[in-house]
Order: structure tokens, then C-alpha cells, then sequence
């Protein structure tokens, strides 16, 4: 099984998204648009996991311990060479010591943590192989403002699997983790 970590966005924020990305939908040339439901703040991506990873994971991670804190959105962004258009995730202390908690734990697990800094963004949509540069600066072009978005408490953890098809990623919720 594909795993990775995240935190769910509120139901406000989700919709508040759906409207913003409709209005840019005109402007976005041919990109595949992330679906609503798949939205989320990846903490680690762990990649592919046996049971016994799995059965490791799930008692290392319900032993992390953090409480809620605020999450707030914050500018618009584009991995150009990736062909990725996102939303930028506000770094606070309360959001890196939970990221670190959770790669602490997942390392007696055989997962090592990602050699890039922590990044956290919410994938919107990705432009298609061919010509990436323009249909990103056709979305880039389409944006006059940066947004303003709702803040909202995390309330919880999760470790996702991702099923990959020719249609795009879908994730199931496989293990919720509170924060107190």
C-alpha cells in the first residue's frame, strides 16, 4: 500500500476553494484540477508499506501527541518545473513540531524523512506533460488578487493511502489521529 500523513482542511475552507478554483477555471487553459475531496496538507509522504510497516505505523503514530492549532492559507503558488498550482500553507511552530513529531515516529518504521524542506502546500491543480510553462502562466495571468481564505483548527492527523489511476490519485482514509 501507497501511504502518506496529512491534515484534512474544514469543510469551510474546502468550499471556499471550490469557488476560487471555479473562477480560475477560465483562465486555466488545459490543466487537471485536483478533486475537492482530495485536498489536504501533506505532513510526510511514506511511499509503498507492508503490513508490518503498517502495523508499526498506526501504533507509532497514535503515540504522538500535539494539540490543535490554527491553520491559515496563505499566497497562491506554481511549481514550474513540477506543473503544479497551489495554495501555500502558513508555517507556524505548532505545524513544523507536529510535521517533526510525526517523522520521528514514522522513522522505527523504516521511513526516512524527505530530503527537501517542508513545504506544506495544498495541490490544486497540475498542468498536462506537454507545455507546462504555458498553462501556468495562463493561470498566473488569470489571478489578480491573492485570496484571502478562512483560518480553521486542526483537529486531527491522518495516514491516507493513494490508489493511482489513469483518472488521477484517490484517497482513502486508512487511521485518524486526534490532537488534543
Amino acid at each position: 500500500m501507497r501511504l502518506f500523513i496529512g491534515i484534512p482542511l474544514s469543510k469551510t475552507v474546502v468550499d471556499e476553494l471550490v469557488v476560487f478554483c471555479a473562477r480560475l477555471r477560465a483562465h486555466a487553459g488545459n490543466l487537471r484540477w485536483s478533486a475537492p475531496e482530495s485536498w489536504h496538507i501533506t505532513l510526510q509522504f511514506l511511499g509503498n508499506a507492508g503490513p508490518d510497516q503498517y502495523a508499526c505505523l498506526t501504533a507509532r503514530l497514535g503515540e504522538v501527541h500535539a494539540s490543535g492549532f490554527a491553520v491559515q492559507l496563505a499566497a497562491l503558488g506554481f511549481f514550474d518545473r513540477a506543473g503544479v498550482f497551489f495554495v501555500d500553507v502558513a508555517v507556524t511552530p505548532a505545524l513544523i513540531a507536529l510535521q517533526q513529531s510525526i517523522v520521528e515516529a514514522t522513522e522505527p518504521c523504516g521511513f526516512a524523512p524527505e530530503a527537501r524542506p517542508f513545504h506544506p502546500h495544498i495541490t490544486l491543480a497540475r498542468s498536462k506533460r506537454d507545455d507546462r510553462g504555458r498553462q501556468l502562466r495562463q493561470i498566473q495571468a488569470g489571478i489578480r488578487t491573492q485570496p484571502a481564505f478562512t483560518s480553521f483548527v486542526a483537529h486531527e492527523f491522518l495516514l491516507y493511502e493513494s490508489h493511482l489511476s489513469p483518472a488521477g490519485s484517490k484517497y482513502e482514509v486508512r487511521a485518524r489521529f486526534p490532537l488534543e
